[in-house]
């Protein structure tokens, strides 16, 4: 990973840690889900879910900016239209994500991708502790949508915490999806990340246009999964 890369993995997650507590998650008793856990009756086409920080969350951007949307509209020219479900949160570790993905996973999943860790990187915490949550994450989902394909997106830690740091840092994503029996997708910003006209004024979250082209990324590595999910919707095994 680059410096300017890693320069911008610290302040994206500086950024994030900033937008909304952590401990945002689950609605309080008797409060409405959000509008896009809604579950969708009669819905004939695979149910993506993303559970992730602000990046997938879209912070600064309209909702039908953020990647998930984009990936919605990649799908449908590709042919394989399919539901997309925003969960993303704002400031979230590992830790948080772990908190809430019960609450997520309450509604169905066709695909499920997860994408945490960065916050985790910037306030050093203990890669065994992102590694112990990340494997808990992926057994939970195994547990409460046993049908679903699930996806770790990569994640880079800055290097101001050393190499080893960020080299063990990196080095959690492939052994947990290894371990999860989940697909591993490309680092989120590749191709984004310290790209001045592709962020926000914060130089840290992508603008619309970064929107797209991270959505181009994950839409490269979801796709497989997707047809696989409609493959076996459509072969009844759900």
């Amino acid at each position: 990973m680059s410096v300017a890369l890693a320069g911008t993995v610290a302040a994206c997650t500086r950024a994030s840690s900033a937008d909304t507590p952590e401990s945002a998650g689950p609605p309080a008793a008797g409060a409405e889900a959000p509008a896009s856990a809604t579950p969708v009756v009669g819905a004939a086409r695979p149910r993506v879910v993303f559970i992730g920080t602000s990046l997938t969350a879209g912070l600064g951007l309209d909702p039908d900016s953020a990647y998930p949307a984009v990936v919605g509209r990649l799908a449908a020219a590709a042919g394989t239209p399919v539901d997309v479900v925003n969960a993303g949160v704002s400031g979230e570790t590992s830790a948080g994500a772990l908190r809430r993905v019960d609450w997520v996973l309450r509604e169905p999943a066709d695909v499920v991708v997860i994408e945490t860790g960065a916050n985790d990187g910037l306030r050093g915490q203990s890669v065994g502790s992102l590694r112990a949550n990340l494997d808990a994450i992926l057994a939970r989902v195994r547990r409460d949508r046993p049908a679903a394909r699930v996806a770790l997106v990569q994640m880079e830690a800055p290097r101001n915490f050393g190499a080893g740091y960020t080299d063990r840092f990196h080095a959690v994503f492939p052994a947990a999806a290894r371990t999860g029996g989940a697909t591993l997708f490309p680092f989120l910003l590749d191709g984004v990340a310290g790209v001045p006209r592709l962020n926000q004024a914060d130089g840290v979250h992508p603008t619309a246009e970064g929107a797209q082209r991270v959505g181009a990324t994950v839409w490269k590595a979801l796709r497989p999964l997707v047809a696989d999910a409609e493959r076996a919707r459509l072969a009844g095994r759900g």
